[in-house]
């Protein structure tokens, strides 16, 4: 890769700018993570069950993108704080599905209401025009689907 290359700079430069981007709004995700006693996975496992009861492990590793040893150790952690359960499957009992426990759901609204990451979007989103946020949307959404259509 020639670095001194106009379109390599440019690459770069955007590369740089999603990863501070997202940098930042990991930081507010954990610090709201830690104000509920929870780490980051834990409370992405958490939200996620929250948004989708009786969901299973395999969802979860999907939805999230982690592994299949994270979600679970991070599941076991939750379950012995009392925040989840597991639930057996009637048809296949292979088959757990997992749910919120009371306590785990007021931890989820929590979570929720004190979302960081989203107030300060929120906060960054104000000083722009609504056309400007769309067509951001709509850039983000194209440069997605080329990324993930790249073959190298």
């Amino acid at each position: 890769m020639d670095y001194n290359d106009n379109k390599v700079k440019q690459a770069a430069n955007v590369v740089q700018s999603f990863v501070a981007i997202n940098k930042t709004l990991t930081k507010f995700t954990k610090q709201n993570a830690a104000s509920l006693g929870l780490t980051l996975q834990q409370m992405g496992i958490l939200n996620t069950i929250y948004s989708c009861p009786e969901i299973t492990l395999k969802e979860i590793t999907e939805k999230l993108q982690l592994s299949k040893s994270t979600v679970s150790i991070n599941v076991d952690d939750l379950v012995t704080l009392a925040l989840v359960e597991r639930n057996t499957f009637k048809e296949d009992r292979r088959e757990i599905h997992l749910n919120l426990t009371s306590l785990g759901q007021a931890l989820a609204k929590k979570s929720c209401q004190n979302a960081l990451s989203y107030r300060a979007m929120i906060l960054a989103l104000e000083k722009l025009s609504e056309g400007d946020i769309q067509f951001l949307l709509q850039i983000h959404h194209e440069l997605l689907i080329d990324l993930q259509n790249c073959t190298l």
